[in-house]
């Protein structure tokens, strides 16, 4: 917690309000300037890359796979947690294994 900006704003107002106003801030600065892909979003973009090299729409990926096209899509953006059954299931339709599946997630 920055005290600087805290004592700056404390010596105005109440404490205990002044405190949680500060560390609200504080947190938001925090994430904002740290917000990265998440684990969702890298999966999912590795899965369209693969989706894309083997020349495959959405829609044919979920007939190969037995997903509906709409839940590939979410997964695609990150917007979906897929189970490790799932997960499986999306490496053994490009012919990998989920630890390589994983591998290529990884290295992107």
């Amino acid at each position: 917690m920055p005290e600087a900006a805290m004592a700056s704003i404390s010596s105005h107002l109440d404490p205990l309000p002044a405190r949680a106003a500060v560390y609200a801030i504080w947190s938001i600065h925090r994430i904002v300037g740290a917000v990265k892909e998440t684990l969702a979003e890298r999966f999912g973009r590795c899965v369209r890359q693969l989706r894309l090299d083997e020349g495959m729409t959405q829609v044919e990926f979920g007939e190969r796979c037995g997903f509906y096209q709409t839940y590939l899509s979410r997964l695609e953006r990150g917007q979906a947690n897929p189970t490790l059954n799932a997960m499986e299931v999306i490496a053994a339709s490009f012919g990998l294994s989920v630890f390589e599946l994983w591998r290529r997630v990884e290295a992107s």
